[in-house]
C-alpha cells in the first residue's frame, strides 16, 4: 500500500513541476479566453440592445405627432409652447441617449464597439454603423467605409446616393442612428437604409403645415448650427433663441462652427472641425457667418431630432450674445459691452 502511495506522489510531483514558461503561457491563454468572452458578451449585449431599441422606435415612430412650432419668422415672434418639453421627453429623449454627451466610461465602450477589430471579433457577418449628431457627411462616409472596407469610390457612391434623395441639400440627411447591417453591404444598400431612417424619423414629423412656417431645408440648416454650438436640448433652445433674435434684426450670426466648416472645406487632409482663429473671420466662403448675413446655404452637419425640435421651438430671450465657460455653463448677455465684461470675468480677457 505504501508503495502505491509513493508512486502516486511521484506522478503528482512530475505533473506539478511545470516550467515557468509553460505556466506563463497557460496564464496568458486563460486571460485571453476571458477577454474574448467579455468582448463577445459585450457584442451580444450591444446588438440585442440595438434590436430592442429598434422595435421600440418603430412602435413610437408610427405614433409620433408632427413637430410643434413656436417661432414665426414672418412676424419675427417667439411664443414659447409648454408642450415642447413633453414632446421631447416622450418622442425623442430616449433615442438620443446613445449619441449625445456620454460619460468617459460609455465613450470608451463606444469607441471599442465601433472599432473594426472588435466588430470582426464579435461577429463574422454583422456590423453596427453609427452616425453621431453633428458629424459631417465625409466623417460618416469614412467611418462606414473603414468598417465595411469600402474604396474611395464606394464611399463617394454612398454620399451621392444619399444626396440624390434630396438634391437641394448636401448635408443634413444622414440621420444620427445605429445601423445594423451585413459586413458585405454595398454603398447603395446603406444609402437606402440611411435615407429610409431620415424619411421615417424626420419627414413624417414635418407635414405641410410645419413646412409652411419654416421650410424643412431652413430647419435643417438651423439645427445643424445648434448641433455644433450646443451641449444638450435646453442649451440648444437657448442658443436657438439668440440665433433667431439675430436673424430678426438682420445681424450677422457670427458663429464659430460655420468658420470651422468653411476652414475645413479649404484645407485638404486636415481635421473636419479645426479650431478657428481670429484670421478665419475673413475667410471668403458662403459659410462664413461673420461676413455674410443670414443662415448658411446648406447644413454644416447632420442634426438630430432634438436639434430640429429646438430650432423650431427656441426659448424666448432678450440675449444677443453668448458663450460657454470652462464648465460648459451657458452665459448670455443683451449687449456686446456686457458680453465683453462676462468674457473678462470668466477668462480674464475679451475674445
Amino acid at each position: 500500500m505504501r508503495k502505491h502511495v509513493q508512486k502516486v506522489q511521484q506522478v503528482c510531483q512530475q505533473v506539478c513541476m511545470v516550467s515557468p514558461q509553460v505556466k506563463r503561457k497557460v496564464r496568458i491563454a486563460y486571460v485571453t479566453l476571458i477577454l474574448i468572452g467579455v468582448l463577445a458578451s459585450a457584442a451580444i449585449i450591444a446588438v440585442t440592445e440595438h434590436e430592442l431599441k429598434r422595435i421600440e422606435e418603430e412602435a413610437r415612430r408610427s405614433a409620433a405627432p408632427p413637430f410643434p412650432v413656436s417661432v414665426d419668422p414672418t412676424l419675427k415672434l417667439i411664443t414659447e409652447n409648454p408642450e415642447v418639453d413633453t414632446y421631447f421627453a416622450v418622442h425623442i429623449s430616449s433615442r438620443t441617449d446613445h449619441t449625445r454627451k456620454l460619460g468617459w466610461f460609455r465613450q470608451t465602450i463606444e469607441q471599442i464597439t465601433q472599432s473594426k477589430w472588435f466588430q470582426q471579433l464579435a461577429s463574422p457577418v454583422a456590423r453596427v454603423l453609427v452616425i453621431h449628431p453633428g458629424e459631417r457627411k465625409e466623417q460618416v462616409a469614412d467611418n462606414f467605409g473603414d468598417l465595411l472596407g469600402w474604396s474611395d469610390e464606394e464611399r463617394q457612391t454612398f454620399l451621392t446616393r444619399v444626396e440624390e434623395a434630396s438634391p437641394s441639400l448636401t448635408e443634413g440627411m444622414f440621420f444620427p442612428e445605429r445601423y445594423l447591417t451585413h459586413k458585405d453591404a454595398t454603398p447603395e444598400e446603406i444609402a437606402v437604409m440611411v435615407t429610409t431612417y431620415f424619411n421615417e424619423e424626420v419627414l413624417t414629423r414635418y407635414p405641410e403645415e410645419v413646412a409652411a412656417v419654416i421650410p424643412l431645408e431652413q430647419a435643417l440648416v438651423f439645427a445643424s448650427l445648434l448641433e455644433r454650438e450646443a451641449y444638450d436640448f435646453t442649451d440648444m433652445r437657448e442658443i436657438a433663441g439668440i440665433i433667431w433674435n439675430r436673424l430678426f434684426i438682420d445681424m450677422n450670426l457670427q458663429l464659430d462652427a460655420t468658420l470651422q466648416y468653411a476652414k475645413a472645406n479649404e484645407a485638404e487632409g486636415g481635421p473636419w472641425w479645426p479650431r478657428p482663429t481670429p484670421a478665419d473671420k475673413y475667410i471668403e466662403s458662403p459659410f462664413n457667418t461673420y461676413e455674410n448675413e443670414g443662415l448658411p446655404p446648406t447644413p454644416i452637419a447632420n442634426p438630430s431630432l432634438d436639434a430640429i425640435l429646438a430650432a423650431l421651438n427656441p426659448i424666448e430671450t432678450d440675449c444677443m450674445f453668448y458663450f460657454h465657460d470652462d464648465y460648459s455653463n451657458f452665459i448670455c448677455s443683451d449687449t456686446y459691452e456686457e458680453h465683453v465684461q462676462n468674457l473678462r470675468r470668466e477668462f480674464g480677457q475679451g475674445r
